[in-house]
Order: C-alpha cells, then sequence, then structure tokens
C-alpha cells in the first residue's frame, strides 16, 4: 500500500506527531507504515538481528541507536531477513551500510546515514521501551508512517481508505 504522509497531515494535523526531517530513504519501498516496535542499542546489532528473525507482520522497527555514524545497524543481511519475516520497515537513528543492495530489498528503510563500518553483534539493549529521538517519543504500539516525504506518528491506526 502507498501512504502519503502529506495528506495524513492534512487530514490529522491534531492526531499525529511530526518526526523531525534528519532521515534518507535507503529501502526498496519509497513508503511504508505500521504497528511500532521499539529497540535501543548503540553501536551493537545482536538485537536487530533477533528481531527481525521474528515475524512482522505490520509492523515497523524502530530502532534507536543514539544517531551513531560510527557503525552501522542495518545490512543488506539484516534488511532482507526482515523482508522474508514481513515487517513493513526499519527506521534506524543510527546508520546503514550496503547502499546499493539495500535498495532492491522489498522494505522500507530510513536512516541518517551510511557507513561501510558494522556494528558489534552483541545483544546488548533493550526491546519495547519508549524512545526518543528526532523531537517525538516513539511508544511500542504506536503507528508510524513514512515515504519520502517524512516520517509521523500516530498514537491510534490512521484511517487511510
Amino acid at each position: 500500500m502507498h501512504y502519503n504522509t502529506s495528506e495524513l497531515c492534512d487530514f490529522y494535523a491534531d492526531l499525529i506527531d511530526v518526526v523531525d526531517p534528519i532521515f534518507c530513504n535507503y529501502g526498496g519501498r519509497s513508503s511504508f507504515a505500521g504497528n511500532v516496535v521499539t529497540l535501543k542499542c548503540f553501536e551493537n546489532l545482536g538485537l536487530v538481528n533477533e528481531l527481525v528473525k521474528i515475524d512482522g507482520t505490520g509492523k515497523v522497527l524502530v530502532i534507536d541507536g543514539g544517531g551513531s555514524t560510527r557503525r552501522a545497524l542495518i545490512s543488506v543481511s539484516i534488511a532482507q531477513c526482515a523482508a522474508n519475516n514481513g515487517w513493513e520497515g526499519i527506521i534506524c537513528y543510527g546508520s546503514v551500510r550496503d547502499v546499493d543492495a539495500l535498495e532492491a530489498v522489498d522494505i522500507g528503510i530510513q536512516a541518517l546515514v551510511a557507513i561501510p563500518v558494522g556494528a558489534n553483534d552483541q545483544c546488548i539493549g533493550e526491546t519495547d521501551v519508549a524512545i526518543n529521538f528526532a523531537g517525538v517519543t516513539f511508544l511500542p504500539d504506536d503507528y508510524i508512517y513514512a515515504d519520502n516525504t517524512g516520517i509521523i506518528l500516530s498514537l491510534e491506526k490512521l484511517d487511510i481508505e
């Protein structure tokens, strides 16, 4: 399904928060939406690897990577695993790698920047916690909508029909 964040902002201005425009689109989908699953980790992708292996149908993984631009939390193997398990998208307050290959994976990915250096694979971090970056607080089970124009967050699923 295609999502238009500009139209959603026009229709639901009082129900949404707009994420600061600091992200770039790296995935094969230009728009995506779903129920938020939160992860907080810093330069360690072990928990990212674990989460993308579970069923992500209708969900978006939102990663608070501390804004690190030193080590990538998302690689093509992680993105492909997430796509294979039904995840709608990944929003990473951190970095990605394998940029050219990410474009071919059928998943939405938004992150700060790309860097070729991968993160450690330790399972250090927290899941299903409130995280705060880009001017908003993300809670587990919020709804998130993203496209090339921006990212918006809602406490409730928006009627887009």
